[in-house]
């Protein structure tokens, strides 16, 4: 009996998360479909979802309106650029708090966290500022460096999880030995870090890489990555469905990609210390 409810337990657990998979990935589905149908069978009211008429002529109509290559890239330095800045700043941060904590840690991480719940748009205008005073603006410095301050809060959140799981023996252990500061953070904190490192490292890229509010306020066309891409098949006209579709898919897929083939890192990384 015990052993029949458990397994419609499992049943019913595994239809739950069935669900909600197939309810996120519904809109990602919707989108790739709709970027191989005409304008008109984009809108066709009700809509059609496998029998249609297929056609590449909105990817054909993107790639010769748009250079996906120079956005794919700017795209690709923003967030890689964010990434390794951001980890450069946050390592040393998380260690400091993790293994040298003092009275106002905790406050300090709270007062970081919050500055994520402050509205963007509240501040655009001193940046935007800033930027044209320095002749930064629309540049990879300045998108570089906002995105590395937007996501910092969260990536020395998540190093410092993971630095509180290691032992501080160890590193107490390396300091007698003669290690210096940096040898300890470099060569023995760090290796024992690189699953949370890792899975630190791939989120950033992921919250940088769909980053859309910055990189529209803050890029016109030098810098300007994948989601001004995505934006610019809005016009005064309408809405060109069918081809922003096919501007999205092109955008998305990398990401997607890599998100696949990472995806046992990712998991590994965000699982680090969970079970001891």
């Amino acid at each position: 009996m015990a052993r029949a409810i458990s397994n419609q337990k499992k049943a019913f657990n595994t239809a739950i998360a069935w669900g909600v998979g197939l309810l996120i990935f519904f809109p990602i589905f919707w989108i790739v479909i709709t970027s191989f149908k005409t304008e008109a069978e984009a809108i066709a009211d009700p809509p059609s979802f496998l029998f249609f008429n297929w056609t590449l002529e909105n990817y054909g109509v993107v790639q010769e309106r748009s250079d996906y290559g120079r956005f794919l890239w700017n795209s690709v330095v923003l967030s890689v650029g964010s990434t390794i800045l951001g980890l450069i700043i946050a390592v040393p941060a998380a260690w400091a708090m993790a293994f040298v904590p003092g009275k106002h840690t905790k406050d300090v991480l709270l007062w970081m966290l919050s500055t994520k719940m402050l509205p963007a748009v509240g501040v655009l205008f001193p940046i935007v500022l800033i930027a044209r005073t320095l002749g930064i603006y629309d540049s990879y410095a300045l998108l570089i460096t906002v995105l590395t301050l937007i996501n910092l809060p969260i990536i020395i959140w998540m190093l410092y999880t993971y630095f509180k799981e290691i032992p501080g023996e160890i590193l107490e252990a390396a300091r007698m030995d003669g290690a210096s500061l940096k040898s300890e953070i470099l060569y023995i904190l760090t290796p024992m870090a690189v699953p949370g490192i890792a899975s630190t490292m791939l989120l950033n890229i992921i919250l940088a890489w769909n980053e859309a509010f910055w990189t529209l306020n803050l890029t016109t066309i030098k810098a300007a990555p994948l989601t001004a891409f995505i934006a610019s098949y809005s016009s005064p006209e309408g809405l060109f469905y069918a081809k922003l579709s096919a501007a999205s898919t092109m955008a998305i897929a990398p990401i997607l990609i890599m998100g696949w083939f990472s995806q046992k890192q990712l998991v590994r990384g965000l699982t680090f210390g969970a079970v001891k």
